[in-house]
């Protein structure tokens, strides 16, 4: 029986590509036309940049910083049918050296959401995945803000686009009352109120009137919401045990892409692989960081990807300390077996 009615790749794919700065480059291969693009330079040390359909095209945010939304019109030029088009500008063009592009699909634009006290600008939801994208602006009190899902989401990643605070997270493993800070190595906070201790609905997700997620005087927010798809996503949390043979995780797919946050410490990065960028099981996994510039890491024997999971290879604190606590975001390449009935393997 097949988890999902949908082949992965529909929604979620890893693009790697090379810049030329010759002129705009289109990157094609995606499959989908994307509504979300992370992109990164693997060789040199550039921030991330992100940009999504209802921001629109030149306009990027970097998960390394709390910088505000960008303007860059030589950056990305368009999201196309079959991936996007870059130009001329050195934060996506990477001349000569290995950029990834990780793409998302939800819809499009979209249109406002009106489920919450809130009105989003525009809401872009796959209610088949469980993505959604919303942009709002901020009331400086107490409010809710419909995500489009359907179905309660397990991450909501909240960026203000018109002011220098954090990127903040929600994630459903931690609670209510908790946030992780994307752009920072910061342990979990506690007892804090930007969700007003409040778990999101089917509908809407909760925010107070801070800086960090709706703050008053017409400041803008963009906000990435995830809702678990057996066979497609999987959103959980582990202990580690510092053995080079680890802990198997199992996700019910063969992973895409993988970011893992130790959450009890305050010394450790957001790591992430993905299946396209070398690294054989167990030979080496080339790894970057949502928080850093830095250039990717390719010395490390660090996971195995799997045909239903991933296991830890390594004794690395930022994601298999002895008795260290983590969360983890993974995206599937294919499923066990979904709708084309087609199992997957392990790389």
């Amino acid at each position: 029986m097949a988890y999902i009615s949908f082949q992965p790749s529909d929604y979620f794919n890893t693009k790697l590509y090379t810049g030329t700065s010759s002129g705009n480059q289109a990157v094609t291969g995606v499959g989908f036309q994307p509504d979300w693009i992370w992109t990164k330079n693997r060789v040199d040390a550039f921030g991330s940049n992100l940009y999504d359909a209802i921001r629109g095209t030149g306009y990027y945010l970097q998960s390394n910083n709390t910088s505000t939304s960008q303007s860059a019109v030589t950056s990305l030029i368009s999201f196309d049918s079959d991936g996007f088009t870059v130009g001329t500008g050195d934060n996506v063009q990477y001349t000569s050296n290995n950029g990834v592009a990780w793409n998302w699909k939800a819809n499009g634009q979209g249109s406002s959401n009106t489920d919450g006290s809130i009105n989003t600008t525009y809401t872009s939801a796959s209610t088949t995945s469980g993505f959604s994208i919303s942009t709002y602006t901020g009331t400086g009190a107490n409010a809710t803000v419909g995500h489009g899902l359907g179905v309660v989401p397990n991450i909501v990643l909240v960026k203000s686009t018109s002011n220098g605070e954090h990127w903040c997270m929600y994630n459903s493993n931690l609670g209510n009352t908790s946030r992780l800070l994307l752009n920072l190595t910061n342990a979990v906070e506690t007892s804090r109120s930007e969700w007003q201790s409040t778990t999101p609905t089917s509908s809407v997700f909760s925010v107070d009137g801070s800086d960090q997620v709706n703050g008053s005087g017409s400041k803008t927010y963009v906000a990435y919401c995830f809702a678990e798809k057996k066979g497609f996503s999987k959103f959980g949390s582990y202990t580690g045990n510092s053995n080079a043979d680890g802990a198997f995780i199992y996700t019910g797919f063969r992973p895409g892409w993988i970011m893992i946050k130790r959450y009890d410490s305050g010394t450790e990065d957001w790591n992430m692989w993905d299946s396209k960028r070398i690294g054989y099981n167990i030979s080496g996994n080339d790894k970057l960081f949502a928080n850093l510039n830095n250039a990717e890491l390719t010395t490390e024997d660090a996971i195995d990807i799997l045909s239903n999971g991933f296991k830890l290879r390594s004794t690395n604190g930022g994601f298999n300390n002895s008795s260290g606590s983590y969360i983890y975001m993974c995206f599937a390449e294919s499923s066990i077996v979904s709708s084309n009935g087609v199992p997957a393997t392990a790389r």
